[in-house]
């Protein structure tokens, strides 16, 4: 995915890499929108969206920032398998990363 965009690209440079990540603001505001259209919170459209669009949102969002990191390094999936680890490690409360469950 990430080659077909870099080759679809219409600019270069630092401008690309800015953009790439500006698309994910752009993603989240979509995620937002389903959420309020799910709930019904904009009295104007009512319920204009389902659970599974927000779900659909959220997929683009982390298809995105993995595209947006794949953009910054070409080690993008060492880069976020070292991130996960260590999220994982930090969110367990153990030195060796087992979760609550491994007590």
């Amino acid at each position: 995915m990430w080659a077909w965009l870099d080759a679809a690209q219409p600019v270069t440079g630092r401008e690309a890499v800015l953009l790439r990540v500006l698309k994910l603001s752009e993603e989240v505001g979509e995620v937002a929108e389903a959420v309020i259209g799910a709930t019904g919170q904009n009295p104007r459209k009512g319920v204009s969206h389902t659970w599974e669009d927000v779900r659909g949102e959220l997929c683009d969002v982390a298809v995105t920032a993995l595209v947006a990191l794949r953009t910054l390094t070409p080690e993008a999936e060492a880069v976020f398998a070292g991130h996960l680890a260590r999220v994982a490690k930090r969110s367990s409360g153990r030195a060796d990363g087992a979760g609550p469950e491994a007590r």
